[in-house]
């Protein structure tokens, strides 16, 4: 993981484009993103492959953005959120169920 945040720090570094990657830009951009990947089942349930890849690359890149500007480490802050959704949807409650946690 390390690897990539410095490969796209140096992407943008490479460009100056720090100055436009703020918190609120980079939040922009992953509900931006998002939006393009949701396009792709505009109309079908497929979509194009290639270009789900390409937009899920996108936002995934714009969170790593955004987690290396607060110092948050993805794997610690994924685990503790995985960690609270299994205490919000136990097993028992939650199996082949997709209500809300306060609905189960």
């Amino acid at each position: 993981m390390r690897e990539i945040i410095n490969r796209l720090i140096k992407f943008r570094n490479d460009r100056n484009w720090s100055q436009f990657h703020t918190p609120v830009n980079l939040a922009k951009s992953i509900m931006i993103e998002a939006a393009e990947l949701l396009e792709n089942y505009q109309f079908n349930e497929e979509g194009d492959i290639e270009n789900i890849k390409d937009e899920l690359a996108d936002i995934v890149g714009y969170c790593l953005l955004l987690s290396e500007h607060y110092g948050l480490d993805i794997q610690t802050i994924m685990n503790e959120k995985i960690a609270k959704n299994e205490v919000k949807y136990p097993v028992d409650k939650a199996f082949n169920n997709a209500k809300k946690y306060h609905l189960l």
